[in-house]
C-alpha cells in the first residue's frame, strides 16, 4: 500500500493532481487509515501511470474518462485515439502555417531598412500575414 506521498513519487505526479483526480472522479476513492490517511494500492498507481501517460499524449480529460470507461469494458477505443489523431494533424497545419508566417516576417525584417520591423508591422495587423494560423 501506498501513501499519497509515495503514490507521488512512484508516479511522478504531485500530491495535489492525484487529489484532483479523485475529486473529479478520474482515480477511485481510496481506503483510508484508522488516522484518515489515504491508502493507496497497486490498481491506483498502475491506473495513474495510465492517466499521466494519456495526458503525456494530448489526450484531454474528458477523452481520458471514456478511455478509462473503454479499458472497464475491454471495449476497443480507436475511435477516441482517430478524433485526437485528427485534432493533432489540425494543431500541426496550424503550426506549420505559423512557422512558415515567422519565417516569412523575420526574412522580411533582414531585408528591411533600419528603423523599420517588418516583425513589428506584422504583429500589429493581421492583414498583412499570408497564412491563416490559429486567426
Amino acid at each position: 500500500m501506498f501513501s499519497i506521498g509515495a503514490l507521488s513519487d512512484a508516479t511522478g505526479c504531485k500530491v495535489e493532481t492525484i487529489r484532483y483526480y479523485e475529486k473529479i472522479g478520474l482515480m477511485p476513492e481510496p481506503a483510508r487509515s484508522e488516522g484518515g490517511q489515504r491508502r493507496y494500492h497497486q490498481r491506483h498507481r498502475e491506473r495513474l501511470a495510465f492517466i499521466r501517460h494519456s495526458r503525456e499524449l494530448g489526450f484531454t480529460l474528458e477523452d481520458i474518462r471514456e478511455l478509462l470507461t473503454m479499458s472497464e469494458q475491454h471495449g476497443c477505443a480507436d475511435d477516441i485515439a482517430r478524433r485526437h489523431l485528427q485534432a493533432v494533424e489540425q494543431r500541426i497545419r496550424s503550426l506549420s502555417a505559423l512557422r512558415d508566417e515567422l519565417g516569412r516576417m523575420i526574412n522580411e525584417c533582414e531585408q528591411g531598412r533600419p528603423g523599420e520591423c517588418r516583425v513589428i508591422e506584422v504583429l500589429s495587423d493581421h492583414r498583412k500575414c499570408t497564412t491563416e494560423h490559429g486567426h
